[in-house]
């Protein structure tokens, strides 16, 4: 946040704001408790760089539509162009990569390293709009408009009802893809529509906080819950509840000591993190993120 613009940083002065700040305060609180939610899965299936793939990519959308407008004169909302680049990168890098002659690995690294490069340029060419591009690479205090705040409930309450829906399947294909063939789930249509409730949280929340707290939330606030060591369901609550702790007390702690906020929730976020891997260590406890000591996949699954 600018130091000048909030010089008497105190609980009056917040209330005193509350129409300036509501938007970007509750769509930081939905956004980092269904990214914390879907976290879990993106942790667990070792997709993080997935997920930070595809959060540069919603950057690179936006700075797509603002270049749109101003040098082509083609009217396009960078929420859409956030939206869109982030769902062609996720069904992208959703496809099989063992036929390509390099990894993948090497294929999530070109998407990263394409669409944050493509921002910067971008970027670049649209001075009028740099204050812009800055705010949805790192976050901002008070770009979120009102339409973005109702596109982030309604992604976030369809993502979280797909989620829950067929809750049991996504867990069993997470741990176990080949046990879930063998069970007869559709595995591959499971990873798509996880991938895809995944592409468009990122895109819409990416346009409204910044891609650098976007992909904190996907990632941080699920591998803490995971550090506990708690069950499936557990760590799925956990995980909704810190990112959604993350969102607000980033915030806060952003505008009382006039940091930047996307940096705030991402510090938030990884403190967090920090503070369960030592409680791990200070119990003595082998750290495993990846494999949960008493988070077990469920011996059958149903049909979602």
């Amino acid at each position: 946040m600018d130091a000048d613009a909030l010089p008497h940083a105190t609980w009056s002065a917040f209330a005193g704001a509350w129409d300036i700040f509501r938007a970007p305060l509750l769509c930081a609180l939905v956004a980092g408790a269904v990214l914390g939610f879907l976290g879990v899965f993106v942790v667990l299936r070792r997709m993080v760089f997935v997920s930070a793939g595809v959060t540069q990519s919603a950057g690179l959308g936006v700075a797509l539509a603002f270049y749109a407008d101003i040098h082509l004169g083609l009217h396009l909302d960078p929420l859409v162009g956030a939206a869109a680049l982030s769902l062609i990168a996720t069904l992208a890098l959703s496809l099989d990569t063992r036929a390509l002659p390099v990894p993948r690995e090497a294929v999530l690294g070109l998407v990263f390293a394409a669409s944050g490069g493509g921002a910067v340029l971008l970027g670049d060419r649209i001075a009028q709009e740099a204050h812009d591009i800055e705010s949805i690479l790192f976050g901002s205090a008070v770009l979120v408009r009102p339409l973005d705040l109702v596109i982030v409930l309604v992604a976030g309450a369809a993502v979280i009802a797909v989620c829950l829906w067929w809750l049991r399947a996504l867990v069993f294909a997470s741990f176990d893809a080949d046990a879930a063939r063998a069970q007869g789930l559709p595995v591959s249509l499971l990873d798509r529509t996880l991938f895809v409730c995944i592409g468009v949280m990122v895109g819409v929340s990416a346009r409204a906080l910044g891609s650098l707290p976007v992909f904190a939330f996907s990632v941080l606030p699920a591998a803490t819950a995971l550090l506990l060591g708690l069950r499936v369901g557990w760590a799925l609550l956990v995980a909704t509840v810190l990112g959604a702790l993350c969102g607000v007390v980033g915030y806060l702690f952003a505008f009382f000591y006039q940091f930047p906020v996307g940096g705030s929730q991402t510090a938030v976020a990884a403190a967090f993190m920090v503070l369960a891997l030592a409680g791990r260590l200070a119990l003595g406890r082998q750290v495993r993120l990846f494999s949960l000591g008493r988070g077990r996949a469920p011996a059958v699954a149903p049909r979602p």
